[in-house]
């Protein structure tokens, strides 16, 4: 137990004790206009004290994918005919939009069919899930749900049997016992900025989605990558294509799941891990908001207008990035999905997860934790893998 609570206290514990102490969301209700309430309840995935619930249907988030994808693609295409300036505008906007598009379908719509809560019937969302796979080079439906159940079993999480291990520790070849230097200094150079590791993950998803059990499904993802790689080489836009659909479809769209999974699961104390209890499932999993407290100055001192400006700043860049790219549609509420996973209050996720929280999260002994930013979550969770003695976790041959 010293050991693991040695390897977590240097994790910026002044400002982890500091945030535990605030509630971020509700100094930014108390202290800012309501009309950017809205607008901080999607960046955070946390609301307002008191906010209304937001209803939407399972629908939504698939419109919502496929209206970002459209859009990313029509940017996309208006880059190829606009001057250099504007054009590189709007080649930026095209990727975030694309990429973001890809991610609702990847993180939300593909995941939740898994479970059965997009559409009505079991068939649909297994047919859907089927045609998502086959054509954004995902791991076959029928494999992904079974390992996915997996993934929510307290008994298989952080097992060779479950996903996010298989990713972190074999894909990304992180270990436990490391400093949490060189585990960082693994994420950026073995997996963020390596081109073995990306041509490594994508030869993995070309396998996955053209040579699975199904022969349907292999046809289908090699048509989907083909015909739109053909028709832009026939008509003399192979490079538009490789940018504004390849690039998104493959490097960015790799980055964002490479953040998103290394934030989403921490590893408990060793005796939590081997009891494999209801208490280990609440600690593998915390809250990620975008987003950080807002300044405490006034803003009418100059210090305090300083400071607020680079909140903001960074609330409209980083964060508003972070939310669209990575921490896509209910990722930031992760944990509330594996407290309930089978809920179909998973579409107002924001609202139901704070509920959960304001009822004590019945049916577990410990509430609801969070961290408040990507960055400072994934330190966290590999400053767990740091203190995770060898042995309490698998390995992979590297």
């Amino acid at each position: 137990m010293s050991t693991f609570v040695a390897g977590l206290e240097h994790v910026g514990s002044h400002d982890a004790a500091r945030t535990a102490r605030r509630d971020p969301r509700a100094e930014m209700a108390a202290r800012l206009p309501a009309a950017v309430q809205p607008f901080l309840s999607w960046l955070t995935a946390r609301p307002a004290p008191q906010e209304a619930e937001t209803a939407h249907t399972p629908m939504h988030f698939v419109h919502q994918g496929s209206l970002l994808i459209v859009a990313g693609l029509s940017f996309g295409v208006l880059w190829t005919i606009v001057p250099m300036i504007p054009g590189a505008l709007l080649l930026f906007i095209s990727l975030i939009l694309t990429t973001s598009g890809l991610g609702v379908f990847q993180v939300v719509v593909f995941h939740h069919c898994a479970h059965g809560t997009v559409f009505r019937t079991w068939e649909r969302n297994r047919a859907v899930g089927r045609l998502i796979s086959a054509v954004f080079l995902f791991k076959h439906f029928d494999h992904y749900r079974k390992e996915h159940m997996h993934h929510h079993s307290a008994r298989k999480l952080l097992t060779e049997e479950d996903e996010f291990a298989d990713f972190v520790l074999g894909m990304c070849r992180l270990e436990p016992e490391l400093p949490k230097r060189e585990l960082w200094r693994r994420v950026l150079v073995n997996v963020v900025f390596s081109p073995g590791f990306h041509v490594r993950f994508l030869l993995r998803r070309i396998r996955a989605a053209m040579r699975s059990h199904d022969p349907q499904h292999n046809i289908v993802a090699m048509f989907a990558l083909a015909i739109p790689a053909l028709a832009s080489a026939l008509t003399g836009h192979a490079l538009a294509f490789l940018v504004i659909w390849l690039l998104p479809l493959t490097l960015l769209l790799q980055w964002a799941t490479i953040g998103r999974i290394l934030c989403e699961h921490r590893f408990p104390e060793p005796a939590l891990i081997a009891a494999r209890g209801k208490e280990f499932v609440c600690l593998a999993t915390a809250g990620v908001f975008p987003g950080a407290p807002p300044p405490r100055a006034s803003a009418w001192s100059p210090a305090g207008l300083a400071a607020w400006c680079g909140w903001w700043a960074n609330m409209l860049t980083i964060q508003v990035l972070v939310r669209v790219i990575v921490l896509v549609g209910d990722a930031p509420c992760h944990d509330f999905h594996h407290r309930r996973p089978s809920t179909k209050q998973w579409t107002d996720y924001i609202h139901a997860r704070q509920k959960d929280v304001d009822a004590g999260c019945p049916g577990f002994p410990l509430n609801y934790g969070e961290t408040w930013g990507l960055f400072r979550a994934i330190d966290e969770n590999l400053a767990t893998l740091s203190a995770t003695p060898k042995g309490v976790v698998p390995t992979w041959p590297h």
